[in-house]
Formats: C-alpha cells, sequence, structure tokens
C-alpha cells in the first residue's frame, strides 16, 4: 500500500494577485508542499495564449487575419505565421514575459518568507511552456519547422535569466507538458501538427525535445514535468484511455535525460476511479516525487481518496496529491475549498 506524501501546486491559481495567492497557500498548505508558485496572475492566467501579443510585435512575424480573435483580459489569439521573405535567423523576439514576472514575484516571495508568512524551506516555483506547445498552437505549416529553434532560443533565455534573477537553492523549475499528449493521442485539432515538422517517430520527437528541456536547468534547481490532457472550460482534449502513454513519455524523458526529475505529475480524470486506468503505473520508473493530479472540487476528498485507493495497488512508490491541472480557470469562489482538499487528503510532509 502507498502512502500519501504531501501536495503539489500544477502551477495557476484563481486569485487575482500573487500575494493573495502565495499568502493563501501558504496558511492552508504550508506544511503540505515543497513549492510555492505565484499562481500564474496576471496576462499568464490563460497560460499561453498572451504569447501571440508578444511575438507579433516582432519584426518578421505576421498575425494571421485583419480582426482581433478575443480571448479574455484583453487578448488577442489570432494565430501567427512568418513574413514573406523573412530569415527565422534573423528575427529578434522581445522578451516573452516569464523572467520579468519571476523576477517581480520572487521579490514578493521573500518579502513573505522573511516577515513568517511563507515558511522556510519551501522554494519558489515557476512553470514555462514548451516551445512545442506555442509552435503548434499558433504557427501552421512550414512555418512551425522554421520558427522552433527561434522560439527554444527564446524560452531557454527567458529561463537564463530565470536562474540569473533567482538563487538555485530557492528554485524550482517546471515544464508544462500538453500539447505533446494531444500530438501523440492524435487528439482533435492536433491531426495535422506533425505535418512539414519534424521527421521520423511521434514519441522520440516529444522525448528528445523534453530531455533536453529537463537537461537545461541545472543540477542544484529542481525540475519538474507536468504531463497534462488540458483543461479547456474543464475538459479535456482527448480522455486518456488509462496511464499508458503516460508512462511511456515519463519513462522515455527519464531514460533520455543526463539529469534526474525531482518530480514528476500525472493527472487522473474525475471519473477514473477503476484500477484499469492506474496498471500501467506499475511500470513506472520510480522517480524523487510522484504526484497524481486525482483532486476534483466536484468530488472533494472523498472522490480523491476513491482514486487514491484505486492507484495504490498498481504505483510502486509513495504518491502525493494535486489537482489535473492548474485550478487557475476553476469556478470563482471555489480555490480555497480545493486548496483544502489538498490539505485533507495529502499527509504533512
Amino acid at each position: 500500500m502507498t502512502e500519501t506524501k504531501g501536495a503539489q501546486l500544477v502551477g495557476s491559481v484563481n486569485f487575482d494577485d500573487a500575494e493573495t495567492t502565495m499568502r493563501t497557500v501558504a496558511e492552508i498548505l504550508g506544511a503540505h508542499v515543497r513549492r510555492l508558485p505565484d499562481g500564474e496572475v496576471g496576462k499568464r492566467f490563460h497560460w499561453i495564449m498572451f504569447q501571440p501579443d508578444v511575438l507579433g510585435e516582432a519584426e518578421g512575424v505576421e498575425r494571421v487575419g485583419e480582426e482581433p480573435i478575443p480571448f479574455g483580459a484583453g487578448l488577442d489569439i489570432r494565430p501567427l505565421r512568418l513574413a514573406s521573405g523573412a530569415e527565422p535567423a534573423r528575427i529578434d523576439l522581445p522578451p516573452l514575459g516569464y523572467a520579468s514576472a519571476a523576477a517581480e514575484s520572487y521579490a514578493l516571495f521573500t518579502r513573505l518568507r522573511a516577515e513568517g508568512t511563507i515558511p522556510a524551506g519551501l522554494r519558489f516555483q515557476v512553470s514555462l511552456p514548451t516551445p512545442v506547445a506555442v509552435i503548434s498552437s499558433f504557427f501552421r505549416g512550414e512555418d512551425r519547422a522554421a520558427f522552433e529553434p527561434v522560439y527554444a532560443d527564446a524560452i531557454l533565455g527567458e529561463l537564463a535569466q530565470i536562474l540569473e534573477d533567482i538563487p538555485p537553492s530557492d528554485l524550482a523549475i517546471q515544464w508544462d507538458v500538453a500539447s505533446e499528449m494531444g500530438i501523440l493521442e492524435g487528439a482533435s485539432g492536433y491531426g495535422a501538427v506533425m505535418e512539414h515538422w519534424w521527421a521520423g517517430d511521434v514519441l522520440d520527437g516529444i522525448v528528445v525535445r523534453l530531455a533536453a528541456l529537463v537537461d537545461s536547468v541545472p543540477p542544484e534547481v529542481e525540475v519538474g514535468m507536468h504531463l497534462c490532457y488540458g483543461d479547456a472550460g474543464e475538459k479535456h482534449f482527448v480522455e486518456p484511455t488509462d496511464t499508458a502513454n503516460l508512462v511511456r513519455v515519463a519513462n522515455a524523458v527519464i531514460d533520455a535525460a543526463g539529469r534526474e526529475l525531482s518530480w514528476l505529475h500525472l493527472p487522473v480524470p474525475i471519473d477514473r476511479d477503476d484500477e484499469a486506468y492506474f496498471v500501467p503505473l506499475a511500470e513506472l520508473t520510480e522517480v524523487a516525487e510522484l504526484y497524481l493530479g486525482l483532486i476534483h472540487r466536484e468530488d472533494g476528498a472523498e472522490g480523491a481518496r476513491r482514486r487514491l485507493a484505486a492507484a495504490s495497488s498498481c504505483v510502486r512508490q509513495d504518491v502525493g496529491v494535486a489537482t489535473e491541472c492548474g485550478i487557475g480557470r476553476a469556478p470563482a469562489g471555489t480555490t480555497e475549498g480545493i486548496l483544502r482538499t489538498h490539505a485533507e487528503v495529502a499527509a504533512t510532509r
């Protein structure tokens, strides 16, 4: 029988500002978590949906369509394309926004820790999207292959700035892996993504990219991987049959990476309290910390414990608990209840 070892916040939290997020999480979950995110507030509220507005400012990158496509918070999510005659290697992208947000929130983190609000020993967690997420979502056709190295360099530049601004002993980096799972599962909307992009086996292409991202984080900084099936409107882009593809991706990345994962997060759909969903986890390579995203606001601690019981006969190591994805898009007024469910189900660290 596995034991429950603490909780992990995936990233986004449905509060308006980072201070409310940090104070509330510290109060409710301070004894249960090892890392504290800022809630991905502001323009990061909708995950990567602010990136078209950023990338569209670069010379050589154009928006597709004359009229903006609004997506809340004043965002325009029109797709992107390379301008005619543009040389991708010469495109100079503006700052993507992740490093500046991290620096601002880390200053708040250290102030609250000095005040005693945040317990000593917690790390500041920064979640970053993979280049595949942005490229597959906002570019089309041959532009995907052409622009991928440009964006990959840019996101690694953001990471480099974060590493410069935040001491390694205080930092945890999480790579958010969602679009890759959609591509692997052949989910609706992902069918033509691979056309004119990378050649060869899809899983191999995913793994080589993820392993490089894991290895881009220095050993003294924690690094985690959040595998995701999306949460647009609290719905997945495809319902996984079981955990087999999650295990395939995780094991391959763990094997290919040159450093160890500090933690791994895997989602559990709300209606999967059957052992069949979890059976492939028996083949999962053991990691330092494994978190199962089995907490759902709709059925609280009771449902989480039911799913945890179903998983316990299949998992070979102790597990922590989490939600499937971030809770930034959860209905207003539900956030504290979701956090309290974490505390109720998770054992104190």
